[in-house]
């Protein structure tokens, strides 16, 4: 079953990406491990868009999710985690869609300092519901036309994306972003290979 588990827009600073929005649908996994992934989204979404040049998208691999990103000349970011089943254009047409909405009601000046409690921005949760089914997005074809002109590269894993001699179990260990459970979560995951791991 074709499944979008999260969207999210970022500012991409000159040191760090921004989370200004997000919303996720997590319903999938069971209620003690939503948190625990949750968070673990928000740290590869984040990690995925600070590896990402602007004007330019990525579609990135990790065993049951696709993390598509897309980071605009001007460094707002878009990014869409869901299966592998999810069409990756319509992932890429949706990122389009939502940024040029959210740039229409948040004014670009409060892109740099701007939080999730700071910017009005509400229809993510929205977009999250009503394109958990890929044929929904057919009005959005219209926008294909840019996507076609753009190249979207492919990464197999997260790895891939990292520079070169870093490692994804260092930046993890590293984080103080990430809670001891979650570290603890993508540990045993990893180890277990589960639908859970992002390694």
């Amino acid at each position: 079953m074709v499944k979008l588990f999260a969207l999210s827009v970022f500012f991409k600073g000159a040191s760090e990406a921004r989370i200004l929005k997000t919303a996720s649908d997590l319903q999938s996994f069971s209620f003690f491990q939503r948190s625990t992934v949750n968070e673990f989204m928000t740290f590869a979404s984040k990690t995925i868009v600070e590896r990402t040049q602007p004007a330019l998208r990525q579609s990135v691999k990790q065993d049951a999710y696709m993390c598509h990103v897309y980071v605009r000349a001007d460094n707002l970011a878009g990014v869409l985690i869901a299966d592998h089943e999810y069409p990756h254009r319509v992932a890429h047409t949706l990122i389009t869609k939502i940024l040029d909405d959210f740039t229409a009601k948040v004014s670009a000046d409060q892109w740099p300092n701007g939080t999730e409690a700071t910017i009005a921005f509400d229809l993510l949760p929205a977009f999250l519901s009503k394109y958990q089914n890929p044929v929904e997005a057919d009005p959005l074809t219209k926008m294909q036309n840019d996507l076609d002109e753009t190249t979207i590269i492919l990464k197999n894993t997260i790895e891939a994306v990292l520079e070169r001699g870093e490692k994804l179990d260092d930046m993890v260990n590293k984080s103080e972003k990430l809670s001891i459970q979650s570290k603890a979560f993508y540990k045993t995951a990893k180890k277990t290979n589960s639908c859970c791991s992002f390694t």
